[in-house]
Parts: structure tokens; C-alpha cells; sequence
């Protein structure tokens, strides 16, 4: 699918993953809707990217919420070519800890976000994909691209309910790519190692020099720029399908 004169629906919008992504998706010329929490943060995020960019705050967990999202691009924009859900959150706990196991809600929070944020959004937007005209001689109506993370096959100590959101966004890729393959949805997931977000950028030598180390190459962390380019390549890629692709000069998460 070609980029230009298309609308995506981006999750996590408002920074780090999700704004690169609708940086080079404006610079390609499509339009984008910004989803997230921080309506600060969306507002100055859709400010500089101009008027091919709005935005709509909310819970990707929140069924009406999103729907009322949709409904809204749909009004500006007229319809959703591609979804990118990059919202998450993270959050570690041993699963028996010093103070007792981990609290029930903590997981249930980040399973809720993550995984069940995902779905969520994604369902709706391939709703409205469904309806597009085909816009390649495959007949393909839509492109969503899932965020999972490389904690999905190497958790760590204290990230059980982050690597089974994430897991679960990665399980989750190829029977929902089947389930949208008559209806002309791609589905492809990224699991991205460590980059370069502003929660890492501001954090200290002592915590971004370890990763550094167990990268293979390049020894650096990524560039939000090389995500927002892996997600350009997946939506003009047509043959692209029901895969995650790990996104992480190699890096292998050790257990601690």
C-alpha cells in the first residue's frame, strides 16, 4: 500500500514510537489521527505536525473511547488505511516478591493496556478498513501494525505480566491476520529491542550503558526514525503478513 493521501490511526501518538511513525507518515503525505493520553502532549504533537494531523485523547482500553475516536477521523479524514498501535506500558514486579506475590491488579492493569488496548483498537479500525475501496491489484484495504517488544520471548526477572502482554501481542498476529485475510487487512507486528525514548534519554549512564552492551550491532540504542521507517516498510510491503519482526541489533535480554 502506498503511503500517500492515506489515514493512519496511531496509537501511543503523542511520543517516542508513535510520534516518529506519524512524523514519516505526514512527510509521506498521509494524514494521521493521534490517540493517547496526554492531552498536552497530543496537542503540541498535532500542532507541529500540521494540518494533515488532529488528535483524541483516551483509553485504547476504553471501547467507547476509541470508537469515538474513529468516528472522529472518519468525519475529518473519511476513512483509516492504517493503524499502528505503539501505546503501552510497563510496570515490574516478582511474581513473589519480598511484600507477598504480586498484587492481582498490577497484572491485570498492564494486560488491560497492552494486550487488551491492543485488540481493542485494532478490531475497530478493521471494521472501517473493511469498507475501503482496494487500493492495490491485491485487493488490500488496510495495514495494521502491532508493537509488542522483545521482552515477549526474552522477559526478565519481574516482567511476567509485560512479556504476557507482549507475548500475547505476538501470538495474537497470525489468526487475526487470517480472520482479515478475506476482508483485505494485513496484520504484522514489530517487537522493538531498546530505543532511544525520552524515558531512556534521560536516563542515567548507569542503566542505558548495560543495554548498550548486550546489543550486538550496531552498539547503540535505536533511533525512533528506524522504527517509523521498519513501520513505512511494512505498509508498503504488500507481501508482509500474520509475522513479527524483532527490531533490535541483536539483542538478547539476559534474566536480570
Amino acid at each position: 500500500m502506498e503511503i500517500r493521501n492515506k489515514t493512519a490511526f496511531i496509537t501511543g501518538g503523542a511520543s517516542g514510537l508513535g510520534l516518529a511513525t506519524a512524523q514519516n507518515f505526514v512527510a509521506a503525505g498521509a494524514k494521521v489521527m493521534l490517540y493517547d493520553l496526554n492531552v498536552e502532549a497530543l496537542e503540541a504533537a498535532a500542532a507541529s505536525l500540521g494540518e494533515q494531523a488532529a488528535w483524541h485523547a483516551g483509553d485504547v482500553a476504553d471501547e467507547v473511547a476509541v470508537a469515538a475516536a474513529i468516528a472522529a477521523t472518519k468525519t475529518k479524514f473519511g476513512s483509516i488505511h492504517i493503524n499502528v498501535n505503539s501505546a503501552g506500558i510497563g510496570g515490574a514486579a516478582r511474581t513473589v516478591g519480598r511484600n507477598g506475590p504480586m498484587p492481582l491488579e498490577k497484572f491485570e492493569h498492564i494486560i488491560r493496556v497492552n494486550l487488551i488496548g491492543t485488540f481493542n483498537v485494532l478490531r475497530l479500525c478493521a471494521e472501517v478498513m473493511q469498507d475501503n475501496e482496494a487500493v492495490t491489484a491485491d485487493g488490500e484495504r488496510g495495514v495494521i501494525v502491532n508493537v509488542a517488544s522483545v521482552a515477549a520471548f526474552d522477559g526478565q526477572t519481574g516482567q511476567a505480566g509485560y512479556a504476557a502482554s507482549k507475548g500475547g501481542i505476538v501470538a495474537m498476529t497470525l489468526p487475526i491476520a487470517r480472520d482479515l485475510a478475506k476482508r483485505g487487512v494485513r496484520v504484522m507486528t514489530i517487537a522493538p529491542g531498546v530505543f532511544e525514548t525520552p524515558l531512556l534519554a534521560s536516563a542515567p549512564a548507569e542503566i542505558r550503558d548495560p543495554l548498550i552492551a548486550i546489543t550486538q550491532f550496531p552498539k547503540r540504542l535505536g533511533d525512533p526514525v528506524e522504527f517509523a521507517e521498519e513501520v513505512a516498510h511494512i505498509v508498503s510491503c504488500g507481501y508482509l503478513n500474520g509475522e513479527t519482526i524483532r527490531l533490535d541489533a541483536g539483542i538478547r535480554m539476559p534474566a536480570l
